[in-house]
């Protein structure tokens, strides 16, 4: 159904008085008897109708103004989480760019270091490295044993072919070194300057965007509506029977409460998936808070049940034996002697369930009445006891 203000054409704030006045000159305007040529006159007629029996119901009109609010609360929240999403994404989205081009700036940083070291290498050779010791210096001489003593004398000594074939040629050496030359200890000291360390673009790009799906959250399902609060007022007598009350929402659907041990005035009951129903979001929870509507007999005050019992003055200073209705039919109780209005006499397990398997308690609670009319005899004895004087 359409916002009846909205149909009726009133605020939010208008009286009764005006949304009467704004509903006869609708049903009036739009009635189907003034309207024959248009088709939707009638259903017309009848949303206006059902939007003032919404309206004019005092109780019907909150429960309808308390869903809207909640309803645009959830708006509102959901508002604000698309736009802290999107803020999110362009931040991603950013921060994707810039890594983006700092990949590229290093890609292109290692490729002109690359060509600069490989014509200085062709340079090197043009000056006038020998073929074998490029050869060498590119391959190593372990890949070919007889490059080792390629270049040896006719009748060399065993031991310098020996020392030859042990000595292994410097890779990074500059053009024109020796086969046997031994590469100095300063020469190992220093890193391998044609090898570049490895780019982490890609890592620090998957890196911030798991971190953003970590800030943002992964839901595991849809969004869940804020729990909606009711009053629901049930009797003694409910209570005392533990029956079943039945509450109704604002979109008129009914959920029935079964009342239990333990709840009493102020009690709290939470119905899970029984609130609200918005679209795109599972529903809420319930909380149905219990008032305990008034009740002429007795009084309740926690589990306890309390109740006033007059007395005459005679009786409370004699003592006498009087009935007193409880829950649980008449019974009778003992008053004793010079009882006063501060007296209370308890009745056990006669009050409400409470939530330890038992019930609370019946109290009686002692009122001294004086004689509707004034009694001669009783004034003069409570003046010679206030004077001294006795007879």
């Amino acid at each position: 159904m359409r916002d009846p203000y909205s149909v009726l054409g009133v605020q939010r704030t208008a009286d009764a008085d005006e949304i009467k006045s704004a509903w006869r000159s609708k049903a009036k305007s739009i009635h189907p008897d003034h309207n024959q040529d248009d088709p939707t006159a009638t259903s017309r007629f009848a949303e206006v109708g059902r939007a003032y029996d919404v309206l004019k119901d005092p109780e019907r009109r909150r429960r309808y103004d308390r869903a809207a609010d909640a309803h645009q609360t959830i708006l509102q929240q959901r508002q604000a989480a698309r736009e802290a999403a999107e803020r999110a994404a362009a931040s991603k989205a950013n921060a994707e760019k810039v890594m983006e081009e700092l990949a590229r700036a290093n890609a292109q940083r290692a490729q002109a270091q690359a060509t600069a070291k490989a014509q200085a290498k062709a340079d090197a050779g043009a000056a006038g490295e020998p073929a074998e010791d490029m050869v060498e210096r590119i391959f190593g001489a372990a890949g070919d044993p007889k490059a080792k003593t390629a270049g040896a004398a006719p009748g060399a000594s065993s031991g310098a072919q020996q020392k030859a074939s042990q000595t292994a040629p410097n890779a990074g050496a500059g053009a024109g070194a020796e086969v046997g030359e031994q590469p100095s200890a300063e020469d190992n000291a220093k890193p391998d300057a044609d090898v570049e360390p490895q780019p982490l673009a890609v890592q620090a790009v998957d890196l911030i965007a798991s971190l953003v799906r970590r800030i943002r959250g992964v839901p595991s399902g849809p969004e869940k509506a804020p729990d909606h609060s009711v009053v629901a007022v049930a009797t003694l007598d409910d209570l005392l029977k533990l029956n079943w009350l039945t509450i109704t929402l604002p979109e008129d659907r009914e959920v029935r409460l079964p009342l239990e041990a333990g709840m009493t005035d102020g009690h709290t009951a939470r119905l899970k998936g029984q609130g609200l129903k918005v679209q795109g979001m599972q529903r809420g929870d319930l909380l149905v808070t219990m008032r305990i509507k008034p009740d002429s007999r007795f009084r309740v005050d926690g589990f306890d049940l309390h109740t006033v019992l007059p007395i005459s003055l005679e009786d409370a200073v004699l003592g006498t034996e009087r009935d007193v209705e409880t829950p649980e039919g008449v019974r009778s109780v003992t008053i004793p002697a010079w009882s006063g209005s501060d007296r209370t006499i308890a009745l056990e397990g006669l009050g409400l369930h409470n939530d330890e398997g038992g019930r609370g308690s019946f109290i009686v609670e002692i009122r001294v009445l004086l004689h509707e009319k004034p009694d001669e005899k009783i004034t003069d004895l409570m003046r010679h006891m206030r004077e001294g004087l006795y007879i």
